[in-house]
């Protein structure tokens, strides 16, 4: 081989080899491709916060709608109590006598003294008529001396 031949290889060897060089090397992006990335993965947060932001509204909904219906209960409950306080109060047999009232979701629940069991009965009676009661607890006791 001689020297000019043996150049040309070393040059051709050469070439192949930053060829294959140049194809291993990773290309920079272009600013259009970096805006375009910038753009979709901007896109892809605001979607992200979207569907957090709509998740975090329908909990917020679901837990108002639950504290609203409590309230309601409550309001319901307290309305039954002071209702059949009132019936309770108005009955000439009862009225003197100290009977509790507890109500929730509408069970009435009657503790206390009753002078005998038709006054138990009938405090019973008084709070069942009363609208938004479902059961009476009656938990009246009798007293020996009534």
């Amino acid at each position: 081989m001689n020297i000019s031949h043996r150049a040309h290889v070393v040059i051709g060897t050469t070439a192949v080899l930053f060829a294959l060089a140049a194809c291993g090397q990773k290309e920079e992006p272009t600013v259009g491709q970096q805006i375009d990335g910038a753009i979709n993965s901007a896109q892809q947060v605001a979607q992200e916060t979207r569907t957090e932001v709509q998740a975090a509204a329908d909990s917020v909904r679901r837990e108002g709608e639950a504290a609203s219906q409590a309230l309601s209960e409550t309001a319901s409950d307290l309305a039954i109590t002071t209702k059949v306080k009132a019936a309770l109060a108005a009955d000439d047999q009862l009225s003197a006598l100290r009977i509790e009232v507890a109500t929730a979701q509408g069970v009435v629940s009657l503790s206390g003294p009753a002078p005998s069991a038709d006054a138990a009965e009938r405090a019973s009676a008084l709070a069942r008529a009363v609208d938004g009661v479902t059961t009476v607890q009656n938990r009246l006791v009798i007293s020996r001396n009534g």
